[in-house]
C-alpha cells in the first residue's frame, strides 16, 4: 500500500521530474513532462491516462525518458498533467515468472487524491488527520498498459481478464482500460471482450484471437500519439464496465478549463494571500448562446475527488448538452466560501452570457454542504438548489463553520434534494438528528404547509418513515439503469407553489447517480427570480 517516506524527485533540465522506487512486487521509474497545467488550478486526474510501460527489460533513467520522449508518451503525459510509468517485476526471472499479483499490486499504489505534486500524491484522513502516506498519482480506471515481448506475452496470458483490487474506495475491480502488445509469442488468453486492444506487429494468427473483442485496433507498427488521440483516450472501465468517453467535437460541445481571480474573504480560513485563483471547468453547446442570456448551473464535487469527477459519474456534461445550460464545475471548492462562490459569479457573468434570474448550483457530498451554505447566505442569487447526498448541521458543521453571520431565515428558494436509502453517511433525516434538523430549517425558510413538528426521538412513529412528514404529492420514478426507485416527497409552501422536492433512492449508498441529477434538473429550472 502506500509508502510513508516521499520518494526523492530529481528535476530535469527540461523542467520534467523524475523519480523511481522498489516496491514489493516491482520496480517503479516515473518520469513527470513539464506541462503548461496548474494541477492545484485545474486538476485533469479523472481525464488523464495512467500511462504504464510494462519494460521488457529495464531500462536506465535517461533510456526510459528518451523512450517516453521519442514515442510520444511524454507529450500525451503533459497534456494531461500526467506521468509515465515504467514497471518491471522484482521476482526471480522478471515477466516469465510474474503473476497477476504484479498488477494488483501496481494499482493499490495508486490514488487519486487531489493533493499531488511531482506525480506522488500525499493523503491525510479528512475526519481523523492521520497521515496515510504518499502514493502513485493516477486513475486506476483508465489503466492503459504498453506492453513487449515478454512483457506482451504475460499481459496475454495474465490480464485479459476481470481482475479485482484495490479500487478507489476498497475492494472492487481493477481491470486495465486498454492493453497494447506488441510482438507476441503467445496465444492470448482472452475473458472479459470489452477490454480495448491493441496488437502491435503479430501475426495473423494471433490477431485471429482478437476477432472477437469490442474494441481493437491492429498495427504493423505503432505511433503511440496517434493511437491515442484516435483510439485509446475515450475508453476506461469504471466500477467494472468498459465506459465510451463523451467525444464532444462530435458533440458540437466545448470543455473550457479556466480560472477567475477573487479576493479573498475573511470567511476563508485555509487560503492567507488577498486573491486567489478559483479554478473551473466549463461545459457547454456551442450554439448556446445565440439566442441570448442562458442558464448557470455550478457544481461542486465531492470531498477527495475534483471537478471532472462530478461532471463524468454524475453526467452533468450530458445533461447540459440535453437541455441546454451552462454547467460550470469548480474545483477545490472546500477552500471556497460562499462569498467568494458569490464573487466568482460576477467574473462568469463577465465571460459568458448569463441569465441573473436563472442561475442554480448543485452538490454532492461535500459539495452539499457548499449548496447548503449558498441557501443559508446568498438566497437572492440563485433561482433553485440541488445538494445531492449529505446534510449537515445547519450551523458550526465540521465543513462549514458559517463564519459569516449570514443565516437565511425569511427567503424561501426552490430546492430539489435527494440521498441515498443505503447510504452509510447522514443523507435522510431518519438517519441522524442532524438531518431532521436541516429538513425543519427547510421547512421553516421555504414555509412549507406540512408542519415538521417532530423529533428524531419519535422516529418510529412518524407519519413518514423516511422524512418524517410526507409531501402533499408523491412520485416514483424508476432507473433502468440502477432497477432502483426514486421517491419525491414534494411540498407546497404556504402560497400554494411547490417549491420543495425530497427525494430518497432505494438501493443507493453513498452516490451522485444521473438519474437523480436529471430529475432535479427538471424541478429547480422551472423556477426563476
Amino acid at each position: 500500500m502506500a509508502i510513508m517516506e516521499r520518494p526523492k524527485v530529481t528535476a530535469l533540465d527540461d523542467g520534467g521530474k523524475y523519480w523511481e522506487h522498489e516496491y514489493e512486487d516491482f520496480y517503479l521509474k516515473a518520469y513527470v513532462p513539464a506541462s503548461k497545467i496548474d494541477g492545484s488550478v485545474n486538476n485533469y486526474t479523472f481525464k488523464q491516462p495512467l500511462l504504464t510501460i510494462f519494460e521488457e527489460t529495464r531500462q536506465t533513467k535517461d533510456e526510459a525518458i528518451a523512450f517516453a520522449n521519442k514515442n510520444g508518451f511524454a507529450e500525451i503525459a503533459s497534456a494531461y498533467d500526467s506521468s509515465v510509468l515504467f514497471v518491471y517485476p522484482t521476482c526471480s526471472g522478471g515477466w516469465e515468472n510474474a503473476t497477476e499479483k504484479l498488477y494488483a499490486s501496481f494499482i493499490a499504489e495508486v490514488k487519486m487524491t487531489p493533493e499531488y505534486k511531482d506525480g506522488i500524491t500525499e493523503y491525510t484522513d479528512f475526519f481523523t488527520h492521520e497521515f496515510m502516506g504518499y502514493s502513485i498519482r493516477g486513475a486506476i480506471f483508465r489503466a492503459d498498459i504498453y506492453s513487449y515481448g515478454k512483457s506482451a506475452d504475460f499481459v496475454a496470458k495474465k490480464l485479459l481478464k476481470k481482475i479485482d483490487g484495490v479500487y478507489l474506495w476498497g475492494p472492487g475491480e481493477i481491470t486495465p482500460a486498454m492493453c497494447s502488445m506488441e510482438r507476441l509469442s503467445v496465444i492470448p488468453q482472452i475473458e472479459r471482450k470489452d477490454i480495448a486492444i491493441i496488437s502491435v506487429g503479430n501475426s495473423e494468427g494471433i490477431n485471429a484471437a482478437f476477432k472477437d473483442c469490442q474494441h481493437v485496433l491492429v498495427k504493423d507498427k505503432a505511433d503511440y500519439k496517434a493511437d491515442y488521440e484516435n483510439f485509446v483516450w475515450k475508453y476506461k472501465i469504471w466500477c467494472g464496465v468498459q465506459q465510451i468517453e463523451p467525444d464532444f467535437k462530435t458533440l458540437d460541445m466545448t470543455e473550457e478549463a479556466s480560472c477567475a481571480e477573487v479576493k479573498t474573504s475573511k470567511d476563508n480560513k485555509a487560503v492567507k494571500t488577498q486573491t486567489h485563483r478559483i479554478g473551473y471547468f466549463a461545459y457547454y453547446n456551442n450554439t448556446l448562446f445565440k439566442d441570448g442570456p442562458v442558464p448557470l448551473l455550478l457544481g461542486f464535487h465531492g470531498g477527495g475527488d475534483s471537478s471532472m469527477y462530478l461532471t463524468y459519474v454524475a453526467e452533468w456534461w450530458e445533461i447540459c448538452h440535453r437541455y441546454g445550460f451552462l454547467f460550470v464545475s469548480l474545483e477545490n471548492h472546500q477552500f471556497i466560501p460562499a462569498t467568494e462562490v458569490a464573487e466568482l459569479i460576477e467574473e462568469l457573468k463577465k465571460k459568458y452570457s448569463i441569465d441573473e434570474k436563472r442561475i442554480y448550483a448543485t452538490g454532492f457530498s461535500m459539495g452539499s454542504c457548499k449548496t447548503w451554505e449558498l441557501y443559508q447566505e446568498y438566497p437572492e442569487i440563485f433561482a433553485g438548489l440541488a445538494p445531492v447526498s449529505a446534510m449537515f448541521p445547519v450551523r458550526n458543521n465540521f465543513l462549514s463553520q458559517s463564519n459569516s453571520g449570514r443565516l437565511n431565515r425569511d427567503v424561501p428558494v426552490p430546492l430539489f434534494y435527494s440521498g441515498g436509502e443505503c447510504s452509510f453517511v447522514t443523507e435522510l433525516p431518519c438517519k441522524d438528528e442532524s438531518g431532521l434538523e436541516r429538513i425543519q430549517y427547510i421547512a421553516e425558510v421555504n414555509k412549507l404547509k406540512a408542519k415538521f413538528d417532530i423529533t428524531f426521538a419519535e422516529k418510529d412513529t412518524w407519519p413518514d418513515p423516511i422524512w418524517g412528514v410526507g409531501g402533499e404529492t408523491v412520485e416514483v420514478v424508476h432507473d433502468d439503469s440502477r432497477d432502483s426507485d426514486l421517491t419525491i416527497q414534494y411540498y407546497e409552501s404556504e402560497d400554494g407553489i411547490c417549491r420543495t422536492a425530497f427525494a430518497s433512492v432505494s438501493g443507493q449508498v453513498h452516490e451522485c447517480r444521473h438519474h437523480s441529477c436529471e430529475e432535479a434538473w427538471k424541478f429547480i429550472s422551472r423556477f426563476s427570480k
